[in-house]
Formats: C-alpha cells, sequence, structure tokens
C-alpha cells in the first residue's frame, strides 16, 4: 500500500514537472494569487486560529500569570457510587514567542502551575501546557515545518481558558483523546514534521511524520485506562484547479499501541480531498476514501480486519472580530485510554466573538463515539460517547488585565467505568483574573 501511494505521488509529480515552469517569485504564502499555493487545510498539519482583536500579536514577547477558581460538581473518580464534588484552585504563570520573517517564523507557548482541589488532594498536581512551531524556507517554494504540543494534567474541561489550547485541527478533529477521566492525572505530547514544496505554478507535494503519546497515572480513578503510543507518516500531492480551489491526494498510515493492555492498530488511509477558499481566511474542505485496518491483542494472539470508509471535513472562518471553526472525523482509529481499534465519529466546533472593544464571548463543544471493532477485548472496552462544552465571557479592564467566566457542562458513558452509567454528568463554573505584560521584538 505504501509503495503505491509514493508510486503514484512520483508519478503526478513528475508528470506536472514536464509541462510547469518553475513560479516567479511574488506572492505570498497565504496569499490567493496566481503564483505561490496555498496549503490546504487538510494537509497543513495545522490548527484554525483561535484569537481575535487584541488577542493576536505578531512579532511579540507575551507573558502574564492567570488565576483561576472553580467549582465541579462531580470529578468523575473513585467507585462511582456517589458523586464527588470539589473546588479546585490554580495559578498559571505563561510566556508566548512570536516571531515572523520574510524566511521563517517561530512561535513558542508555555505555561506552567499548580491545581489544587480542595478535598480530593489526590488529584493535587501540576499544570502544564505548551506549543512551539517552527517554519522554514527553503526556497521561495519549499518549507519545512515542525511543531510540538505538550500538556500534563491539562484539557479543554479543566482549562481557565478553553481557547489556549488552540483551536478544531485543520483536517479534521482528533479522535484520539477520550476524556473518561477529564480530571485525573494525565501526560501527553505530540510532534510532527514534514516538508511541501510547490514545483509548479499550480501543483504541490508534500510528506510528514508524527509521533505522540499519552500517560495516566495510578491512581484508582484512572486504574481502568490504558497508555497508548501514536506514530504515523502521511505524503500528499495537491493540485490547483481556479484560483480558490484546490483537489488532491492525501495517504496516511499510523500505529498505535496500547499498555498494560497490549494491542496494535495500524491503518492505511487513501484520501481524495477538495478544498475551497472563498476569500483568504474563509475555507471548506472535504477528504474521502477506503480505509483498511489490523487490529491485534498481543497475549491472546488474536486480530481483526476490515476496509472501511473514512470521511474528514472541517471549516474555518476568520476574521478581525471573529472566528469560527467545526470539523468532523468518521474513521477507525485507537482511542486514548480504551483498549483496541474503534469504529469513531467525532466533532468539534469553536467559536470566538469580540462583540465590544473590551468584550469577548466564546464557545468550544466536542462529541466523540466509539465502537469497538476488536472481538477479543471488546467485552473489556465496547467503547461508548463523550460530550462536552465551554461557554465563557471574557471583559479586559485595561490592556494588561482581564477577567474572565466561564460554565462547562461534560456527559460520558463507557461501561468499562463503573461510575459513569450511575453519574455520567459534570458541571463545572469557574472565574479567572489574568494580568499580562507585551514587549514588541525589534524595536
Amino acid at each position: 500500500m505504501l509503495k503505491i501511494a509514493c508510486s503514484f505521488i512520483v508519478f503526478a509529480a513528475a508528470s506536472q514537472l514536464w509541462s510547469q515552469v518553475e513560479p516567479s517569485a511574488t506572492g505570498g504564502p497565504f496569499s490567493l494569487d496566481d503564483t505561490r499555493m496555498m496549503t490546504p487545510p487538510p494537509v497543513s498539519n495545522g490548527v484554525y486560529p483561535v484569537n481575535v482583536g487584541v488577542e493576536s500579536h505578531v512579532n511579540f514577547v507575551t507573558g502574564g500569570i492567570v488565576f483561576t477558581g472553580a467549582y465541579n460538581d462531580n470529578l468523575l473518580v473513585g467507585s462511582g457510587t456517589q458523586k464527588t464534588p470539589d473546588e479546585t484552585y490554580s495559578i498559571l504563570p505563561s510566556i508566548d514567542f512570536d516571531r515572523h520573517t520574510p524566511h521563517e517564523s517561530v512561535s513558542l507557548s508555555y505555561s506552567a502551575g499548580a491545581t489544587l482541589y480542595q478535598h480530593t488532594t489526590s488529584l493535587n498536581g501540576i499544570t502544564q501546557t505548551g506549543t512551539a512551531e517552527f517554519r522554514y524556507h527553503l526556497s521561495p517554494y519549499a518549507v519545512v515545518a515542525v511543531s510540538d504540543s505538550f500538556n500534563q494534567n491539562y484539557n479543554t474541561f479543566n482549562s481557565s481558558n478553553p481557547f489556549s489550547g488552540g483551536g478544531v485541527p485543520a483536517g479534521g478533529p482528533s479522535p484520539s483523546a477520550v476524556y473518561v477521566y477529564p480530571f485525573a492525572n494525565q501526560l501527553g505530547n505530540t510532534v510532527n514534521g514534514g516538508v511541501e514544496y510547490q514545483y509548479g505554478r499550480n501543483a504541490m507535494i508534500g510528506a510528514g511524520g508524527t509521533y505522540g503519546f499519552l500517560h495516566y497515572d495510578n491512581t484508582s480513578s484512572s486504574s481502568l485506562l490504558n497508555d497508548s503510543n501514536t506514530g504515523g507518516g502521511s505524503a500528499f500531492w495537491s493540485r490547483r484547479i481556479s484560483r480558490g480551489q484546490y483537489l488532491g491526494a492525501l495517504y496516511e498510515y499510523s500505529n498505535i499501541q496500547t499498555n498494560p493492555v497490549k494491542t496494535t492498530t495500524d491503518t492505511h488511509t487513501i484520501y481524495g480531498f477538495y478544498t475551497k477558499y472563498l476569500t483568504r481566511t474563509v475555507s471548506l474542505s472535504v477528504l474521502g476514501g477506503p480505509q483498511h485496518y489490523t487490529s491485534t491483542e498481543q497475549a491472546a494472539g488474536a486480530s481483526s480486519s476490515s476496509w472501511e470508509p473514512a470521511v474528514q471535513g472541517s471549516v474555518g472562518v476568520q476574521t478581525a472580530r471573529t472566528n469560527f471553526s467545526a470539523g468532523y472525523t468518521h474513521l477507525v482509529t485507537g482511542a486514548g485510554g480504551l483498549v483496541g481499534a474503534f469504529h469513531t465519529d467525532a466533532a468539534d466546533v469553536s467559536a470566538r466573538w469580540q462583540f465590544a472593544r473590551t468584550w469577548n464571548a466564546g464557545l468550544t463543544g466536542s462529541y466523540s463515539m466509539f465502537k469497538n471493532v476488536t472481538p477479543i477485548v471488546s467485552g473489556l472496552n465496547p467503547g461508548g460517547h463523550t460530550i462536552g462544552g465551554v461557554a465563557s465571557l471574557q471583559h479586559s479592564f485595561r490592556e494588561r488585565l482581564r477577567a474572565e467566566v466561564g460554565y462547562g457542562h461534560f456527559h460520558q458513558s463507557y461501561n468499562a467505568t463503573s461510575g459513569s452509567t450511575l453519574y455520567p454528568d459534570c458541571n463545572r463554573v469557574y472565574g479567572s483574573i489574568s494580568f499580562m505584560f507585551y514587549r514588541p521584538l525589534g524595536r
């Protein structure tokens, strides 16, 4: 399968090279001109932006500190015989660095602090989140990009700002993260690398790789969950058929391993994709194609495999005061924390609106449905569903001082967890105060 996909990409590249010349050195990486192509969202390995108005800073160093207090009516921990409410307090210093030049761009973001629980002290821990992105133009039409995302005890449902971790993935939501215990101590990291080359006026190729892991601690609340390691690679060919329309093909391979219950899932997927740019910052993308998976439970030596359809789609809208993004995924994959391979349907939405000079409102939502397709472990982890969302309101008293309040709701049902069927819901309210500073680079 890999040889066939690579041969297809090489042939497509060669056929275009016979009829195309190197584009003239005009335009920019995000323009809709006649020479410089854009990288369609399905193959960009990025996320749609979430910041609006004064939240966006380019060529700045930004730092600050956030104090947050929250009340949760159910932490979804313990034996599941009763709800576990608690109050939490956190302090999170942060630092951000963003520098762009004509040849490269560097973005770094990091925050680390402590989260304390009033009663459930076993969940006390360090909270960290960090991202790093680097893009370098080897030539006007060849780009290498590397990114890394790290988090410890941090996700949408326990954060003080649900928008700080980025928006919806541009190729469609990732189904790998399952928040069966959203407040349990966990550690995760994902690194991506790739190269893109526009070899003709209307043709581009690229390839990349990824590796990530998700690790849970050994507390009773997460003892039913499994760690996972995920690796893979991809290659694509993209063709611009008009000024704002792109067609292409994408091949993806992934390998997902879980432990202590040792399972291995391999998937091969070939997509055809289409992207329509209505403007430079408004796009719609769809992907579809066949997928082959093989899932093995190593102790029993049992495996299952099949061909299935795979579909993904996403939309992104970015304006000066409004950001909106949404995505949908249907495929077979592993699920972080659960054992085996799953028929997966996942959807994400993120919206941010600056309705006045000092007021922002936001909303995030997610839905995941999992059905185990590995017979030997389907009784242990048959699957289930997760739905959640966070609404927030932010006010800037002055440029450096902000306050935010928010409400989150979380519902989940997994038969593998004893508490999920008795008390599947969690409600959370929070308030935070942040103090920020900004310093321009090169001035």
